[in-house]
């Protein structure tokens, strides 16, 4: 499968870089799926639902399916965090599998970056960040994006993973 991430500090863009790029590489005809790493606990059922009964009753898996989805919630249980490669096991093949964060991860990145967050970039000292879309001037060894010009950001992502 063909992996690309996007990574940057909190409230740098990568939730809506993501999101825009989803919508322009999918809409060119590819097949996309997307993984998001959460550094706190989230939850996707809502208390009083049957299937967040079953959660709370012990369930370690419970599979919610409809004719139009179906999700998979799987509780830790205490044991340790899964590593992406384990998760990208789970997906269906597509041609291109987005990953928003694990930023320590080996894969290849586009790091987001908002000047105003004050948070330093990142790029410089990793070389998996092969490109950075910012909403400022930089001047970097690698290709610097405006951070709204999608389209180009997904030439860039596509030519790199070969689709």
């Amino acid at each position: 499968m063909r992996l690309y991430g996007v990574t940057g500090w909190k409230n740098a863009g990568k939730t809506g870089l993501m999101e825009r790029l989803v919508a322009e590489i999918a809409g060119r005809g590819f097949s996309v799926s997307t993984v998001k790493h959460a550094h706190h606990s989230f939850d996707v059922d809502h208390p009083g639902k049957d299937s967040h009964r079953h959660r709370v009753a012990g369930a370690r898996e419970v599979l919610l399916a409809s004719r139009n989805r179906f999700a998979l919630m799987h509780e830790m249980r205490g044991a340790a965090e899964w590593p992406l490669e384990a998760l990208l096991e789970m997906l269906a093949p597509v041609d291109l599998v987005l990953i928003e964060g694990y930023k320590r991860d080996s894969h290849p990145k586009i790091e987001a970056f908002r000047a105003e967050t004050g948070q330093p970039l990142i790029a410089p000292g990793d070389p998996t960040i092969r490109a950075v879309a910012a909403d400022c001037t930089l001047d970097l060894d690698r290709p610097v994006f405006d951070l709204d010009d999608t389209g180009r950001i997904a030439d860039f992502i596509v030519g790199e993973v070969g689709l």
